[in-house]
């Protein structure tokens, strides 16, 4: 417990702050509180397509005293909630940017009548001449929900000819390395959602696939609700692709450019009219990176010491493209139907050529050569889903069903050669695998309006998986010059695995206090059978995941938010295989079929204040992982390195994040975010007990400057602090990116120019040790990176002008609304 008293008292200074900074102002000593509370909501309607509008201004003016009592946006649903509020007679100003205001009159709160519901708002559109006004605009960088954190892509002009691991290095509570390995925080075990549906592909996989320029915006979820899948230790990561917001067709065009083979594209067609929507779009990215390595590993026995050290450069060539397109049909006035086919490959490739040399000590006697890897991966995923949705005569009372299926090809090729300093080949391995994965996820979930301020949520999920797995290994012969096939270490292994899920939650609000209580059930089959020895392994259980979340608002601007959540991580079907792989001359690969899930206990208390034009906010959080797994290396053979997994133990997290948007100067918009916790982990490890820990921290900063009103310069910066897993040390590393952005024809064009790891300090660096070895490797990758980006918008779409929530007037006259 000592370990964790620096962090506890930062944290109850945190909290203890807030509090005091959040109590409710504008109240006379000895004022007195009605009996009741009174609130005031609605909604808030395009007139014409009658659609919410997200982050409508509404204020509320007291008719006594003719002045400003209180003030709040609307949702992403369009409604929006006053309360705490006295007794007495007010009306509403509701603006919203490119719609006429409107004054809602003779709203009246009564000790009889407390809470006050005014029903839709609906604002008309404003047309104003574009070569008399400019329009230049900010939205929040993040929104705070009870559950999750809302981050709009579209602020990260350093990221916009990339993909989602870019975008999220400057994301709270994820970090990224030089290799594009993601955590959320601290942790590699997460889900990744697409449009809140899952995928076969690997986290990593996913987000290297999704072109940032597609991307509206992406919901960091860290003690997920009942309602979603409790798989990951750390939570969830939903990637919301943009959609059509407008009525007829619109899209947008995006090419971009960089050195050294880096070029892609993609395109996004919308169109809607009245029950109807449609889109399509494509995406072809391909990204060429050089690099360098060294490395060095030791292995012991008895009294002699194998060491191994090597140097070299490395190149790792990836592309991605997909297709997609959705319809929608309004059925009926409250029946939506739509589909969506999505159609991904990916083509990945990275080859070394590394000097070697080896010794034995004592002896000395030095064994020089040249090794030379490559590797190939790819395939092609097909995905389709068909969406039903009924609405009924009460507002957010539905019912909404939903089939998806999905398919992944997977291929795999590595080739290593060790020759001789003249070129002669003296060994080397070939070894393929190859496999399809196919999965189907049906669910049904049911909403229900409880009282004024409660909601009832429900349902059912189903998910079957199938996955196929074929290794085959090859080994060079010098008298023959062929690669044999090696019938001991080539299998051919089958994962099926069968979830159902029942889940029950109820919301509401009773005054400034919001509450969310669910429970999930799970039952799970798996079966692993290793098909070419007749073997196979069984799970057949029922898990309960119980969640809580609670807020509590001291004003529109203060709240707390507290939660706790209990999730699983259930082990890769890849981490469950039985057999010896080799992945190169020096490193095999075995799966562990016994390995047990994770179950995690994830615990949350966050508070948020907007303060005048910029946001504070501060999250404590608590973790502890029961069967941590975890990667660990033994000595197989002299010289080479045997990886598995194993359930190591515990560990625990404790930390806090803060994160501090400054936006008090128009041309000048600031956002600081850290992450301090510490890490312990603790278990055995080949029958030999072990402690390890770490104190852990991350900074960032943004710096947005707005140079003219259509000119934009940004500089980033991260750094991340070292860590420890069960067997190693991780080193910290600093970043730092830049871009320009010209917008031109009122943001119908632009051109934005990036450089990444603009002072070349950005370097990979890892340290492992057991009893009987020793192993390092660092790794560069060039630097910096430059990249040009082109993206023409035409007809009426515009990715950020919804959700506007200010405006300044440039030039010319105007109104400003």
């Amino acid at each position: 417990m000592k370990q964790h008293l620096p962090v506890l008292a930062l944290l109850a200074l945190l909290i203890i702050s807030g509090t005091v900074a959040a109590q409710p102002g504008g109240r006379r000593p000895g004022d007195q509180r009605p009996a009741g509370q009174g609130t005031i909501t609605g909604t808030v309607v395009d007139s014409t397509l009658q659609i919410p509008l997200e982050y409508a201004n509404v204020v509320l003016i007291s008719k006594d005293r003719d002045r400003q009592v209180d003030g709040t946006i609307s949702h992403e649903d369009g409604r929006f909630e006053l309360s705490e509020l006295w007794p007495g007679d007010y009306y509403l100003d509701i603006k919203f940017m490119g719609f006429h205001a409107k004054r809602v009159d003779d709203v009246s709160i009564t000790p009889e009548n407390l809470n006050v519901d005014i029903g839709a708002v609906a604002l008309s559109r404003a047309v104003i001449p574009m070569e008399e006004v400019g329009v230049s605009a900010e939205r929040p960088d993040m929104v705070f929900e009870i559950d999750k954190k809302v981050i709009h892509v579209g602020k990260q002009i350093t990221s916009a000819s990339g993909t989602a691991v870019d975008v999220l290095e400057n994301v709270p509570s994820v970090t990224v390395d030089i290799e594009g390995n993601v955590t959320l925080r601290g942790s590699s075990s997460f889900t990744v959602l697409l449009d809140g549906r899952p995928t076969l592909l690997e986290p990593s996989e996913v987000l290297e696939q999704i072109p940032a320029s597609t991307i509206e915006t992406i919901e960091i979820i860290t003690n997920p609700s009942a309602r979603y899948d409790p798989d990951g230790v750390s939570g969830i990561i939903n990637i919301i692709s943009k959609k059509q917001k407008v009525s007829g067709m619109s899209g947008v065009v995006n090419l971009n450019a960089g050195l050294n083979e880096k070029y892609g594209g993609d395109f996004l067609v919308n169109y809607r009219r009245s029950g109807l929507t449609a889109y399509i779009g494509a995406d072809f990215n391909k990204r060429v990176f050089e690099g360098e390595t060294e490395s060095e590993r030791r292995t012991y026995r008895d009294t002699d010491t194998s060491i191994v050290h090597s140097d070299g450069s490395s190149d790792w060539n990836r592309s991605h493209y997909g297709l997609k397109g959705g319809l929608g049909i309004d059925v009926t006035e409250r029946d939506l139907v739509s589909t969506e086919l999505r159609w991904s490959g990916r083509s990945m490739e990275r080859g070394s050529d590394e000097n070697f040399d080896e010794w034995l000590e004592p002896g000395g006697v030095h064994n020089k050569y040249v090794s030379m890897s490559s590797s190939e991966w790819g395939g092609d995923s097909y995905s389709g889903s068909l969406d039903y949705r009924h609405s009924y005569d009460e507002n957010n009372h539905e019912l909404t069903g939903q089939v998806y299926m999905s398919r992944r090809g997977g291929d795999e090729e590595a080739l290593t050669e060790r020759r001789d300093l003249d070129g002669t080949i003296t060994s080397g391995q070939r070894s393929t695998q190859d496999g399809p994965s196919r999965q189907l996820r049906t669910k049904l979930d049911y909403i229900r309006p409880v009282g004024p301020a409660g909601k009832l949520e429900s349902g059912y999920q189903g998910r079957i998986d199938r996955t196929e797995d074929s290794s085959r290994l090859y080994e060079y012969n010098p008298e023959t010059g062929d690669y044999e096939f090696q019938g001991k270490y080539s299998n051919t292994s089958e994962y099926e695995r069968d979830i159902h899920s029942l889940y029950s939650m109820y919301s509401g609000n009773e005054s400034a206090i919001g509450y969310q209580a669910g429970l999930r059930m799970e039952y799970t089959f798996r079966t692993t059978r290793l098909v070419d020895r007749d073997t196979s392994h069984t799970i057949d259980r029922w898990d309960y995941f119980p969640t809580i979340h609670l807020s509590y608002k001291y004003s529109e601007r203060h709240q707390t938010m507290v939660s706790y959540t209990r999730r699983i991580h259930r082990p890769r079907g890849y981490y469950l295989e039985p057999f010896i792989t080799w992945r190169d001359p020096y490193t095999v690969w075995k799966g562990n079929p016994a390995l047990k899930p994770e179950y995690i206990d994830s615990y949350e208390l966050g508070y948020q204040a907007d303060i005048a034009a910029s946001t504070l906010s501060a999250e404590a959080y608590y973790r502890v992982t029961h069967n941590t797994i975890q990667r660990v290396q033994s000595v197989y053979d002299i010289d080479v390195m045997l990886h598995t997994v194993e359930n190591v133990g515990k560990d625990y997290t404790l930390g806090t994040e803060l994160m501090l948007n400054i936006n008090e100067i128009k041309w000048w918009a600031i956002t600081l975010m850290g992450n301090l916790y510490d890490y312990r982990v603790e278990g055995t490890i080949y029958d030999e007990p072990f402690s390890r820990q770490s104190f852990n921290w991350s900074l960032r900063y943004s710096n947005t400057f707005r140079l003219t009103s259509s000119t934009r310069l940004q500089i980033n910066g991260r750094y991340r602090s070292p860590t420890v897993t069960a067997q190693g040390t991780r080193e910290g590393s600093f970043v730092t990116d830049s871009a320009l952005r010209q917008d031109f024809l009122n943001r119908k064009i632009s051109l934005n120019l990036q450089v990444r790891d603009l002072l070349g300090t950005g370097e990979f660096e890892f340290a492992s040790e057991g009893p009987d070895f020793y192993s390092y490797r660092k790794s560069t990758r060039e630097s910096p990176v430059v990249t040009l980006t082109l993206s023409f918008n035409f007809n009426n779409y515009r990715p950020e002008r919804r959700q506007d929530i200010e405006t300044e007037i440039f030039e010319g006259e105007g109104e400003e609304f």
